[in-house]
């Protein structure tokens, strides 16, 4: 295992840093303050080819593997989260499921556009009433000869009013045993009769992103537009969350970076008792654990990466990576917070954004409860992974890199 970058690996992180830093960190403070997406961020990083960086070159992406990826969410994520929301949402749960699951068909129809950046795409499975309980949906799907007719309404969805293509979740058969049997995929898109979308206010964090609602009135959904076989959404879902947490903890791997080099920074410059701040013992501390978590939170993510392009089940590992790297990030800006001062309590340093913008994801894509659940269940042998009908694809860099 050699989690040496490579000059493919240095090349992307250089880009993406590049552009995070200077085309959006210096107005990102006013499109939080705002509750606003910037407009020019999607098409730019469309234009950058980021939408599709780990899609293969013949589908219109830019062939990079999984280990890009998680680079890419770290030095989002180390300017704003919003940022790191965009790749979890339109790639880590919806591009690398069609990746993963898609026909050639689906491929061509839904991937190649949303490689290219020409279209967004959105994950809906969560529900008011369903979110760490996935069965519980109420969404439902009913067949009518070629056609799916779906209802239902979808909650805190990310690009929920951006998106051109959602994978959803829809009961097919409510009567399942076991439940989740009953739960299949599909993809909409926002133009089809019957589909609405909002947004929601007043979040406490990732205020410069798109969180809303998508809702289902007697939408025809053609049966083409099915991902997988009926009853293999619960399986499906599963599989994009294992992506999804691992752009999540990589983009807190980012968050915490940004912790550490803010206090860093301010510890230099701030003087107290004669001498700069970092001289005090217990701001050193503060210090050294940040260093530790963002350390240990890297080589978490790196291994999961690692896994993924040697096409090995990972959710075990992506699992602990993502509960580990948002848990750390959440206490490192509280660290950051503290380095600051009264300062730290004010939204003109970053370290207040830090804050409110970790605590999310110590809740979306699997809490940390769940996180944790998880990682006993492995250990005491209650849990262990089945083989799935569509396993996702070890990175080939020839055929990635192929345009055909």
């Amino acid at each position: 295992m050699d989690f040496a970058l490579t000059e493919e690996h240095i090349m992307a992180q250089q880009m993406v840093r590049d552009f995070a830093m200077k085309e959006i960190y210096p107005t990102i403070k006013e499109w939080d303050r705002k509750h606003e997406v910037n407009p020019a961020i999607l098409p730019r990083m469309a234009e950058l080819g980021i939408l599709g960086i780990n899609v293969p070159v013949r589908y219109g992406g830019q062939g990079f593997d999984y280990i890009t990826l998680a680079l890419v969410c770290e030095e989002l994520e180390h300017v704003d989260t919003s940022l790191r929301v965009i790749m979890s949402v339109h790639m880590g749960l919806n591009s690398m499921a069609l990746l993963q699951w898609g026909t050639e068909e689906q491929k061509q129809r839904f991937l190649v556009p949303q490689a290219v950046g020409e279209q967004y795409g959105a994950f809906g499975l969560t529900e008011a009433d369903a979110g760490s309980d996935p069965v519980a949906l109420r969404t439902t799907a009913r067949r009518e000869g070629d056609t799916y007719i779906l209802n239902g309404e979808k909650m805190w969805i990310s690009l929920a009013t951006k998106a051109d293509n959602t994978l959803v979740f829809a009961k097919t058969d409510p009567h399942a045993q076991p439940a989740h049997k009953g739960i299949t995929a599909f993809m909409i898109t926002k133009d089809m009769k019957g589909v609405t979308s909002g947004d929601l206010h007043g979040k406490l964090g990732v205020r410069a992103g798109s969180t809303g609602w998508i809702a289902m009135q007697d939408v025809e959904v053609p049966a083409e537009y099915r991902i997988g076989e009926e009853g293999e959404g619960f399986y499906i879902a599963m599989s994009c969350l294992d992506n999804g947490r691992y752009t999540v903890g990589a983009g807190a791997t980012g968050l915490i970076r940004a912790c550490l080099e803010d206090s860093i920074k301010y510890a230099n410059e701030r003087r107290t008792f004669g001498v700069p701040i970092g001289n005090h013992q217990l701001i050193k501390q503060k210090i050294a654990y940040m260093q530790q978590w963002y350390d240990a939170a890297k080589l978490l993510i790196l291994r999961a990466g690692w896994l993924k392009n040697q096409g090995q089940r990972n959710t075990r590992e992506t699992a602990v990576a993502k509960w580990f790297a948002t848990d750390m990030s959440v206490k490192a800006a509280l660290e950051a917070i503290q380095v600051y001062g009264a300062y730290g309590f004010s939204d003109e340093y970053d370290v207040e954004r830090y804050l409110r913008n970790a605590k999310g994801a110590v809740i979306y894509e699997g809490s940390s409860e769940i996180q944790q659940l998880i990682q006993a269940d492995y250990a005491l042998g209650y849990r262990h992974d089945r083989p799935l009908r569509c396993e996702l694809p070890a990175y080939d860099v020839e055929y990635w890199q192929s345009e055909s």
